[in-house]
C-alpha cells in the first residue's frame, strides 16, 4: 500500500489485536427472507445512521443496512421472484444497485432511482443468471463514495443447482466466509470523515488502515480443511494484491459473475474496487495453533488460526461449471470506450456524466465487442499514472482479450468490473438481457462522482 507513514500505522493495527477475544473476525448475518413460498422471496432493507467501536474506546459515526455499518448478506436461488422493501431512514437521498446483478433497468438502484429521506423502495426481479457473489452499495450521484466510506456495503448471494451441487464448503461462517475489504483513515478521536484533498481527487480515497467486515486486523478461526474465502474489494479506490504469508497456494473458483471452468492454482490475487474473487484454501496440513496471515502485498490484512482439526475429506474441485463463450463471429456492433482526463475533469469518450443524455443505444440480445481504453496515463506530478476499473450495470460480460493477448486465466469467467492500467487496451463481448437505462464508469468513486460516468439505453 502507497502510504507513506506505513510502518507506523501497521505497528498500530497489530497492537489492537492483544485481546483476541474482542478481535474475531465479524461475520455479515444472511437476512431473513419473509415470504416461505418456494421461488419466492422478500428482504426488508433499512437504510440508517449508526455508531461503531472501530477503535476500543472510540465511537464511529457510521451508515449501515440493517445495522451500524456494512450490512446482511441477501442469500437467494436462481429462478426465484425477489422483492425488496428498502426504506430509507437517512437525512439525505440514496440509492441501492444491486452490483452485478441482470436486472431491468428501472430495478437496477442506479443514479435514477433515488429513495429520498424517510421514504422506501420497492423494486422487484427474477434471478436469472448463474450462482455468484455479488454485492449491493449506493450509487447516489455525485455522492456515492461518501455513502459507500461511511459503511453502506453488503454481498449478495446467488446460489443455483450446481454451486449445490459442487464439493466446496457451503457453511456459511463456519468454512464459507464474506470478506468485505475497505481501507479508512481515523481521526485522532476515531471518526472517518469524508474530506477529499487534491491527492484523493486525483487518485481517489485511499486510507492507511485495512478493515475485513468492518474489524481493523481480525482474527478468523478456522479447522484444518478447506475453507472457502469470498472476496469482495469493498474500497473507493484502492487496489489490493491478496497473499499469504507463508506463500501458502490457492484456487480461484470464481469471477465477480461466478464460477470459473476450472479452479485455478494462484499464490496472489489482484482485485481493483467493485471486484470480487472466490478462492479456497486447503489447510488439511496444518496442525492446531497454526497461523497464517491473509496480506495485501506485505501489509498485514487479517490472522487465520487453525484451532481445532477436521475429519472432513477436503479436497479442490478442478472441473467446475461449463461456460458458453460467447463467439467473436456474431458481434453486431463495435464500440470503444476512451477513459482519460485526471481529477475533477475524467471522462470517458470525451464527455462527463449527464443525467439527461443517452450516450449508448443498444439492441437486446445483440453481441457487442467493447475496446476499452486507458488515456490517463502520465498527466502531471501528482498522478503518473491512473488505473481505472471500468463496471457496467446490468450485465456480466466476458474479457476476450487484454493488449492484444489472452486475458489470465482467471479472467476468462464471467465479468462486470475490469481493471484497465494507464496505457492499457482491454477488450470485451458484452450481450444485454434486460432492457432499460444502465450506466458504465469507472469504480474507483471519486472518478465516478466526478463524472467518469456514461448511460446506455437498452431497447
Amino acid at each position: 500500500m502507497d502510504n507513506p507513514n506505513r510502518q507506523a500505522v501497521d505497528s498500530g493495527i497489530m497492537n489492537n489485536t492483544k485481546d483476541e477475544k474482542k478481535n474475531k473476525l465479524p461475520i455479515p448475518p444472511l437476512l431473513e427472507d419473509k415470504n416461505p413460498e418456494e421461488g419466492k422471496a422478500e428482504f426488508d432493507l433499512n437504510v440508517q445512521y449508526g455508531k461503531k467501536e472501530f477503535i476500543e474506546g472510540q465511537e464511529t459515526e457510521t451508515l449501515g443496512y440493517n445495522g451500524d455499518y456494512l450490512g446482511p448478506i441477501i442469500r437467494v436461488d436462481k429462478g426465484d421472484d425477489v422483492k425488496i422493501n428498502v426504506a430509507n431512514t437517512l437525512d439525505e437521498p440514496t440509492t441501492v444497485h444491486w452490483h452485478g446483478l441482470e436486472v431491468p433497468g428501472e430495478m437496477d438502484g442506479g443514479p435514477h432511482q433515488v429513495v429520498d429521506p424517510k421514504s422506501s423502495w420497492q423494486p422487484y426481479f427474477t434471478i436469472d443468471q448463474p450462482a455468484a457473489t455479488l454485492w449491493y452499495h449506493p450509487h447516489l450521484l455525485h455522492k456515492t463514495g461518501e455513502q459507500v466510506y461511511k459503511g453502506l456495503a453488503g454481498l449478495f448471494y446467488i446460489e443455483d443447482e450446481k454451486s449445490k451441487e459442487l464439493n466446496i464448503p457451503k457453511e456459511h461462517g463456519v468454512n464459507d466466509i464474506p470478506l468485505v475489504v475497505q481501507d479508512k483513515r481515523f481521526t485522532q478521536d476515531g471518526q472517518i470523515p469524508y474530506e477529499l484533498g487534491m491527492r484523493d481527487v486525483m487518485d481517489g480515497f485511499k486510507g492507511d488502515t485495512v478493515l475485513v467486515n468492518g474489524a481493523i486486523a481480525p482474527e478468523l478461526d478456522v479447522k484444518s480443511e478447506v475453507v472457502r474465502l469470498r472476496l469482495l474489494n469493498g474500497s473507493n479506490a484502492r487496489a489490493y494484491d491478496f497473499n499469504f504469508s507463508d506463500n501458502l497456494a490457492f484456487y480461484q473458483i470464481a469471477s465477480d459473475g461466478g464460477f470459473l471452468e476450472n479452479s485455478i492454482e494462484m499464490h496472489e490475487v489482484s482485485l481493483a474496487p467493485a471486484e470480487r474473487a472466490e478462492i479456497l484454501v486447503d489447510f488439511s496440513d496444518y496442525n492446531t495453533g497454526d497461523k497464517v496471515v491473509l496480506r495485501d502485498g506485505s501489509y498485514e490484512v487479517m490472522t487465520i488460526t487453525i484451532t481445532e482439526e477436521s475429519d472432513s475429506s477436503s479436497s479442490i474441485p478442478e472441473e467446475l461449471v461449463d461456460i458458453v463463450q460467447y463467439d467473436r463471429d456474431d458481434v453486431v456492433t463495435t464500440r470503444d470506450f476512451v477513459m482519460s482526463g485526471m481529477g475533477p475533469m475524467v471522462d470517458i469518450n470525451g464527455k462527463q456524466m449527464d443525467m439527461d443524455r443517452i450516450d449508448e443505444y443498444l439492441n437486446l440480445n445483440e453481441l457487442e465487442e467493447w475496446v476499452v481504453t486507458n488515456e490517463s496515463a502520465g498527466m502531471g506530478m501528482m498522478s503518473g499514472e491512473t488505473p481505472h476499473p471500468l463496471h457496467v450495470h446490468g450485465v456480466q460480460f466476458q474479457v476476450i482479450e487484454r493488449n492484444g493477448g489472452e486475458p489470465p486465466l482467471n479472467e476468462q469467467g464471467w465479468k462486470d468490473t475490469v481493471m484497465v492500467e494507464s496505457g492499457e487496451e482491454v477488450r470485451l463481448l458484452v450481450k444485454f438481457k434486460q432492457k432499460g437505462l444502465f450506466m458504465y464508469h469507472c469504480h474507483i468513486l471519486e472518478h465516478e462522482d466526478a463524472g467518469m460516468m456514461g448511460q446506455f439505453l437498452v431497447e
